[in-house]
């Protein structure tokens, strides 16, 4: 136990070090005091969002530093008052457009990548905003956003939400996300990077240049892909653009789930495709529980006084580098933080479950199976 231990806890301990790095060097949009004269087209698809829409609609509308915007919502062939209540939010906003999908799903595609293909289709600017309909921006969050893909030369963007949850497994859950890129991913390489390994997305909020999203084939060109927003960048990095994730803490916030159930369907229909297989999925879980699991459980249980010192040690490091990340990122902090072995535990019990309902044929959302 010694031995499994010490190379978790340094792995840990170096873990930890890379979060503060990424940490100090993450891009972070910020007002610049101009506005955006290009022409912003946010797209908004919405399947049964009817409690969602009507605020994320009525914010983007309240945008400030945008000179031209158009904001379309696709209905996805809901079965609640999703289009009504979008169009109430509008107040006859003629910036304003909702497009009915009532076609049926093509072979081969899944659905909210369909809709988002609509919606580019119908749009007109130079910048395309996709946006989730359970994500409310704040008033300057797109302007600054849009602000700092230009300036920065990159090609896509994606400002990641502050995650607003509840309930215990949310608590345990949800701050995975942010850290999990935080603390794994080499921010600056993983913006030019074309290995898949390198790159980390979020689909709440995604901006990218309308130019480079025709270029590299839009969403026809990751159709099928459960993961669709990291399978987009991924795809643009690869025809030559740059991007990745930043700082969304003062764009916007999502709350992306109500339940328990609602969060464990929405992890198992695409935790399964994280990792690049099943052997990639143990990999990962066994990595993550030595480094997280194995050394908080030998510095209570341990016979030897070394094993419960480095133990300590690797469990301090994964608290630490949970507490770097809810500075960061305007999670919550204490004392969500200590119970980080917790959250890897639930988390690797998501992957299970996601490999189970994937294999078994059970995965839906939004009504729809997935193959």
């Amino acid at each position: 136990m010694h031995a499994a231990t010490l190379t978790g806890s340094l792995l840990a301990l170096g873990a930890t070090a890379h979060t503060i790095y990424n940490a100090r060097v993450l891009r972070t949009p910020r007002s610049t005091g101009s506005e955006v004269t290009e022409r912003v087209s946010v797209l908004i698809p919405a399947r049964n969002e009817a409690q969602n829409i009507g605020a994320c609609v009525a914010e983007v509308l309240s945008s400030t530093g945008l000179t031209e915007l158009e904001v379309l919502v696709l209905d996805d062939g809901s079965t609640d008052d999703t289009a009504a209540v979008a169009i109430d939010a509008a107040h006859d906003d003629s910036r304003f457009r909702l497009i009915r999908g009532d076609q049926e799903l093509p072979e081969g595609w899944l659905g909210k990548n369909w809709a988002c293909a609509r919606l580019a289709e119908a749009a007109s600017g130079s910048t395309l905003v996709f946006l989730d309909a359970d994500v409310v921006v704040t008033a300057d969050g797109i302007a600054n956003s849009v602000n700092l893909l230009r300036d920065t030369g990159l090609d896509v963007i994606c400002p990641y939400p502050k995650q607003d949850t509840d309930g215990a497994l949310g608590r345990l859950v949800q701050p995975l996300l942010q850290w999990s890129w935080l603390t794994l991913l080499p921010l600056g390489p993983a913006e030019s990077s074309q290995r898949p390994s390198l790159t980390a997305a979020n689909g709440q909020l995604l901006i990218v240049d309308a130019t480079m999203y025709a270029h590299m084939g839009g969403h026809q060109s990751v159709r099928d892909d459960v993961l669709e927003d990291i399978a987009l960048v991924r795809t643009v990095k690869a025809a030559g653009g740059r991007g990745g994730v930043v700082d969304g803490t003062q764009v916007a916030r999502c709350r992306m789930y109500n339940s328990a159930g609602e969060l464990i369907d929405g992890y198992s229909k695409s935790l399964w495709s994280a990792f690049g297989g099943p052997a990639g999925s143990a990999a990962t879980v066994a990595l993550l529980n030595v480094m997280y699991v194995v050394p908080p459980i030998a510095a209570l249980t341990a016979s030897h006084t070394s094993t419960r010192i480095w133990g300590a040690i690797g469990y301090a490091a994964g608290v630490a580098g949970r507490v770097v990340t809810a500075e960061r990122t305007g999670g919550q902090a204490l004392p969500d933080v200590f119970a980080h072995p917790a959250s890897i535990a639930a988390f690797s019990a998501l992957v299970g479950e996601s490999w189970r309902r994937h294999l078994n044929g059970t995965n839906s959302w939004r009504g729809r199976a997935l193959p």
